[in-house]
This record gives structure tokens, sequence and C-alpha cells, in this order.
């Protein structure tokens, strides 16, 4: 997905810093700094870096994430505070190392999740508490920032064709061999999962709507992109059924 926005963000006469784990060049960026959301030092090294050269950003872009399944009776630790340090706490510490280098009007920009606005699914519940988190992070800094004339957005796209996508079935596949409490009901999910992702658009699609974004005059908060039906009916229901709904399906004989 950062490839693909690189690309087509210089396609589009921007230039692109990009920050990154592995820190390798990428053909479309400037520039790349190596960057570990999981790691302060890396943080401020990666700040100093390009407060050194007095760099301005138009805009800050942030769609590092990980996805993680379990159980949240049977995940440790380490895994938890993992998934919250890459998908909540390192969008905050990179908005707040980088916003005096924006430049007056600019964008920020936060990639989410389909599953931001709902109520948390079983197994995969971790990630939509973490994403949801991050959507309401981004519209409170949207609220503050509206009074200095910098627009926050989000872009809360369906299932993306990227390492992540398969990244999440091997985690689910791994967690239904592996639980102890649920492998009945994690193999009929790992089913409807399968038919959710089935239908995922490729990274371009992400990079062409956060060009529009950028673009725009008075840009939104919201944008999405390709939405599951299955999960926008489900996030209409009232919680009661929803969570008759889930119960019935997941532990039918």
């Amino acid at each position: 997905m950062g490839s693909a926005c690189a690309r087509i963000l210089t396609q589009n006469g921007f230039s692109v810093i990009g920050l990154d784990q592995k820190g390798t060049k990428a053909p479309d960026c400037v520039r790349m700094i190596p960057y570990d959301a999981t790691d302060p030092g890396s943080l401020t090294s990666a700040k100093a870096a390009l407060a050194a050269e007095g760099v301005h950003l138009d805009a800050i872009a942030y769609m590092a994430g990980i996805y993680d399944t379990d159980s949240l009776i049977e995940i440790d630790e380490a895994r938890m505070r993992r998934i919250f340090a890459i998908n909540v706490f390192g969008a905050y510490e990179t908005v707040k190392a980088f916003f005096p280098m924006l430049n007056a009007h600019g964008r920020i920009v936060f990639i989410t999740s389909e599953l931001a606005p709902l109520d948390p699914l079983p197994f995969t519940g971790l990630y939509g508490i973490t994403k949801g988190t991050l959507e309401h992070y981004a519209f409170s800094l949207a609220m503050e920032l509206q009074l200095l004339d910098v627009a926050v957005s989000v872009i809360r796209p369906g299932a993306v064709e990227t390492p992540l996508l398969d990244r999440s079935m091997e985690r689910i596949e791994s967690f239904t061999a592996n639980t102890a409490h649920y492998p009945d009901q994690a193999e009929r999910f790992l089913r409807v999962t399968r038919a959710v992702e089935s239908k995922s658009v490729p990274p371009e699609a992400v990079a062409k709507k956060l060009l529009r974004v950028l673009n725009a005059k008075q840009p939104r908060f919201l944008y999405t992109l390709n939405s599951s039906p299955l999960l926008k009916l489900y996030g209409i229901l009232p919680k009661q059924w929803k969570l008759q709904a889930i119960k019935t399906y997941l532990k039918r004989k």
C-alpha cells in the first residue's frame, strides 16, 4: 500500500518521504528513512534527520498497521501491546513528532478499516478495537486541528490486496488450529472471513483515494472504499441482535 501511494503521488507531482521499518529505498520515494513504530528511538532519529535538513511537509499519511487474530482470553500480553503500539500509539507519536514540520493548511490522513465503526467481532476484536480507537483519535484530532486550519481525514477501506491480507488469513488459520476454547467456532468464523476478504481491491485504489484527499480544497473527514455489504448489514443491527446472531451462527451444531 505504501509503495502504491508513493508511486501515484510522485506521478502527480508530490515528493514523497517514506518511513518504513526496513528503510529500504523505494524507487518512487525521494528518500526512505528507517522507522519502527514500536521503537521511540527510531522516531527520534527520523525526526532529527528531517529537521536538520529544514524539511517542510504538505501532508502526513499514517498507514502502518498490523493484524492479529485470537480470543481475548487466550492472547498473550506482548501481542496485545504490540498491536496497540503500531495501530494506535504509532499514529499518535508520528503525528506529534512531525506536526511542527507541517505547512499551513496541511493535511493529515490515516488509513483505518471498515471494521473501525463496527462493534467488534469475535476473534478479530483486538484489531477492530485498535482501528476503532484510531478513528476516535483521528476525529478528536480533527476537532482540534480545524482550529489551526489543518484538515484531518481517514480512509476506511475494506479488504485490500496487500501482504497484510495474506497474514490476516494466516493468523486466523493459526488461531483455528491452536485455540483451546473455540475450535469449532473458529472454523466457522474462518469460512465467513474468507468470503468477505475474497472481494479485495488493489492497493492502487487506496492510493488514488489518498490523492483525492490531498487534492481536495475542503477534504471530508471520512472516505470509504470497498465496503462489505455483509459488514454493513451487521453494522445496523441492534447490539443484542448482533450478539444473538453471532451466537446462533458460531454455536450451531
